[in-house]
């Protein structure tokens, strides 16, 4: 069950915006879909959303137009998140991590250490365990379209590396508003503190926390560099990016729109995971090259400090997934 919801200031004024906008279910008449996410416009999720409303305009002979609206424009993850699920924000692009607030299932994705490599990490997603997650939403406001790679996640800091779990200690770490992502800084000896990632730069620079979490792409785009120096890869989590679209306004679609906009999702995510590669490659070299010590850590530690947490599920239906996501475990890439 999705946990109750109050509608922020944003999320009304947008559902008082929305009413002036063309119905979904008008058929034959121009429609805007608007759709919001929190990086920025050089980032790779926001040029697959770009060929995303590219192809879906193209195929539709401009009766569909998605108006793309980055930089946390519309407020946080959560805050959208929250906007879709009323109807008043048709798309989104979320992590994983905030969703788990509103499909408790979904949180298997922010358990640390539960991938083996890539290559399990997408076996799961483009599995059965991965559709049956993006339908999870369904009669809770939130339909699924695809997975994006967001990569691993890996600490980075201010004052010092994080080498082993305890280099944590003491330091208040960046997280997203994630339950899981809380207790896993938790159990490293860390204080975990979640903050908006569009608050993130001032809050790393003022002292407010010392340190985040975040893959390479992001921790590059965000600039967060200029004030952290200390990256270490011990790439806690593969968290996917979820773009959603409002099931209201879903509904409100023809059968011949929905498959347009299916296809367009699932074939800019294919293009978005090119792009990530890419990036990732990318922003390691540039990273370095703007002073920052890359570390690549033992993740032996890491992976036994969060055995407990493995252990606090069990009997749950996140405990079920974790099991069936173990069962799909492949040999690690060579």
């Amino acid at each position: 069950m999705s946990i109750p919801i109050k509608p922020s200031l944003t999320a009304s004024i947008l559902l008082l915006a929305t009413l002036h906008l063309v119905g979904c279910g008008d058929q034959g008449t121009d429609q805007v879909l608007k759709l919001g996410h929190s990086l920025p416009t050089s980032h790779p999720v926001h040029k697959a959303l770009e060929q995303m409303a590219l192809q879906v305009q193209q195929a539709s002979q401009g009766t569909l137009r998605m108006d793309i609206y980055p930089n946390e424009q519309l407020g946080s993850e959560r805050e959208m998140v929250e906007q879709v699920q009323l109807g008043s924000l048709h798309l989104v692009k979320t992590s994983a991590s905030p969703l788990e607030g509103f499909i408790p299932e979904i949180g298997v994705f922010t358990v640390p250490y539960l991938f083996d490599d890539a290559a399990h990490l997408w076996e799961t997603l483009e599995g059965e365990i991965g559709r049956e997650l993006l339908d999870s939403g369904k009669g809770k406001g939130l339909i699924g379209l695809c997975y994006y790679d967001a990569g691993s996640r890996s600490f980075y800091t201010k004052e010092r590396p994080i080498d082993r779990p305890g280099d944590l200690e003491g330091l208040k770490i960046r997280v997203q508003n994630s339950k899981t992502a809380m207790q896993m800084v938790e159990a490293m000896g860390g204080a975990p503190t979640p903050i908006a990632f569009g608050e993130l730069y001032t809050s790393l620079e003022q002292g407010v926390v010392d340190g985040a979490e975040n893959n390479p792409p992001s921790f590059l785009s965000s600039r967060h560099y200029e004030v952290c120096k200390f990256y270490g890869l011990d790439e806690h989590s593969s968290v996917p990016d979820v773009v959603l679209v409002s099931e209201a306004a879903w509904n409100r679609l023809t059968e011949a729109q929905q498959d347009i906009i299916r296809q367009a999702a699932n074939d800019a995510a294919m293009f978005q995971r090119e792009l990530w590669q890419q990036e990732t490659k990318r922003a390691l070299e540039t990273l370095e090259a703007e002073g920052v010590e890359i570390s690549r850590p033992d993740k032996a530690p890491f992976r036994a400090s969060v055995q407990a947490l493995h252990e606090s599920y069990r009997n749950t239906p996140v405990g079920d997934l974790i099991a069936r996501i173990r069962q799909l475990r492949t040999a690690p890439s060579e």
